[in-house]
């Protein structure tokens, strides 16, 4: 991907942001991500909170629309929050994305603050997830 692929993700990822609720038990969109396959092409996707607890983040979420258009593995991260702001992922978001690669997730980025350009590999956040 080119030089600019954060900015061109962190641009995908916020014009997705929109934290609103669906419903009275449903909230959507406070968080948004993208993630860059290794193809190159950009997912995105945003949590989405529920009162039964059954919802998903919007790490997992951009997995998964990579995963439904027929892509298997990924280089790359980020998470936003409604400030615009990098967040880190969660601890069951980092252990999806060892699964999904369980040989090379110690290589994906993670982008952990944007405005810094402070990146770390996954497998710094996540060493030894399966002993």
């Amino acid at each position: 991907m080119q030089v600019n692929a954060w900015d061109d993700m962190h641009r995908a990822a916020m014009q997705v942001l929109r934290p609103r609720a669906v419903s009275n038990m449903v909230e959507a969109g406070g968080v948004a991500a993208a993630v860059e396959s290794l193809s190159g092409r950009i997912y995105v996707g945003v949590c989405v909170d529920t009162a039964c607890t059954l919802g998903v983040c919007a790490e997992r979420n951009a997995l998964f629309n990579m995963i439904t258009n027929g892509e298997d593995a990924f280089r790359r991260v980020i998470a936003v929050g409604r400030d615009g702001k990098a967040v880190a992922p969660c601890g069951a978001c980092r252990e999806l994305m060892a699964q999904l690669m369980p040989d090379g997730y110690g290589q994906v980025e993670i982008m952990m603050d944007y405005e810094r350009a402070r990146i770390v590999m996954l497998g710094e956040l996540t060493p030894q997830w399966w002993i």
